[in-house]
């Protein structure tokens, strides 16, 4: 457990102190400052056109009985298909890699990898009367490597975003729904996800948010919505652009035995295109 806590603050460590050698300015080179301020705009369009590799590490604690912490490191690619002079495909993945500690007697402890999420959204290059926006499928893979960290169903179900980025802010909701249709699973998955989300950007490319990450399970009727509060910093390692991201996250709804509280560390490395 303590490797699970103590790793990612030692990398967070040594990210920053690289970087005060090497922190984004609208003085160096190839970077402009609208560039930098195009850049963080992109880290928080899901649908942006920029690939992008956030890994994303959650602690989640308070879990059943035993008050038993789950860590989660989601791996979360995402890459942009140029279709043609007006429309991008972005294929967005979601493989979480898991360790769950026993949250009650007689049931055991796990780790491997969880089910995949992977989403495609069809959008527009240009915003719709101001607005981004981007639909298409999810599917969910039964990725997992045991069977307490997964569904063991194969699922599908439409997704869609829609936000607005203006005067340093960005908001707008990112939603999907997944039905299981095949599996070797003992329930079946009908779930509703839904993300609302508002950030604002400083000229100095730090980002204050906050978000929810709520699920809705229609066989078990049950909402969990955890509410996540971040901050976020756009920054170079050398000549490679990422963010970093820090977060606090409060359950306002759980299942029964679900988790009180969390935080979150993210880098989100960063490839942009020469030019734009």
């Amino acid at each position: 457990m303590n490797t699970y806590l103590s790793l990612p603050f030692i990398v967070v460590l040594v990210l920053l102190a690289s970087a005060i050698e090497r922190p984004v300015s609208a003085a160096e080179e190839p970077s402009s400052e609208g560039e930098d301020t195009e850049l963080v705009k992109k880290t928080l369009n899901p649908v942006a056109n920029l690939i992008s590799v956030p890994i994303q590490n959650n602690w989640d604690f308070g879990i059943g009985p035993a008050d038993a912490m789950r860590y989660t490191a989601n791996i979360q690619p995402v890459i942009p298909i140029s279709l043609n002079h007006d429309w991008n495909l972005i294929t967005r993945t979601i493989l979480p890699v898991i360790y769950q500690e026993s949250p009650a007697a007689g049931i055991r402890s796990a780790w491997g990898l969880g089910d995949t999420v992977q989403s495609f959204f069809l959008s527009p290059k240009e915003p719709v009367g101001g607005w981004i926006i981007g639909a298409g499928p999810a599917l969910l893979y039964p990725s997992a490597t045991d069977s307490l960290l997964g569904s063991g169903k194969w699922g599908a179900g439409p997704t869609a975003v829609v936000l607005r980025q203006e005067h340093g802010f960005t908001y707008g909701v990112l939603a999907n729904h997944v039905w299981s249709y095949a599996g070797w699973g003992d329930q079946n998955v009908n779930a509703t996800f839904l993300q609302p989300f508002f950030a604002y950007s400083t000229k100095t490319y730090t980002t204050f948010g906050v978000n929810t990450e709520s699920t809705y399970d229609w066989q078990q009727r049950q909402w969990s919505v955890p509410l996540n509060f971040f901050i976020s910093q756009l920054l170079k390692v050398g000549n490679q652009p990422l963010s970093l991201q820090l977060g606090y996250r409060y359950y306002a709804e759980r299942p029964n035995g679900g988790p009180d509280w969390g935080l979150r560390f993210a880098v989100t490395f960063l490839f942009p295109k020469h030019g734009g």
